[in-house]
C-alpha cells in the first residue's frame, strides 16, 4: 500500500491506495475536485457541503447512465450472437442436406 495526498476543494485528504491504482484514484480525485469546483461557482450561496451532495449526485447520476448503457450494449450484443448462432446453424443445416 502507499500512501498519497489528494485535494478537494482545498482541502487535502490522505489516502491509501494500491501502488497500481496511485495513477487512476489522482485521475478520479481531479474529475471529483473539478465536478465539486464547477457546483460551488454555480451554487455561490450554498453551503459546501450542499454543493458536495450535489456534485456528488451528478457523478451518480452519470455512473448510473453508464452502466444502462453498458448493460444495453451487452444484451444487443448477446441477441446480435444468438442471431448469428442461428444463422449459422441453418448454414450448416443447408450444407449437410
Amino acid at each position: 500500500m502507499k500512501s498519497i495526498k489528494v485535494t478537494i476543494l482545498g482541502k487535502q485528504y490522505p489516502l491509501k491506495v494500491e501502488d497500481h491504482e496511485e495513477e487512476s484514484m489522482i485521475r478520479i480525485c481531479k474529475f471529483v475536485d473539478e465536478r465539486f469546483k464547477t457546483y460551488r461557482q454555480q451554487l455561490v450561496k450554498q453551503p459546501e457541503s450542499t454543493v458536495m451532495v450535489l456534485a456528488a449526485l451528478s457523478i451518480a447520476e452519470e455512473l448510473f447512465e453508464a452502466r444502462n448503457a453498458t448493460t444495453e450494449l451487452e444484451n444487443n450484443e448477446e441477441v446480435l450472437m444468438e442471431r448469428v448462432n442461428h444463422s449459422l446453424e441453418r448454414l450448416l443445416t443447408e450444407i449437410r442436406e
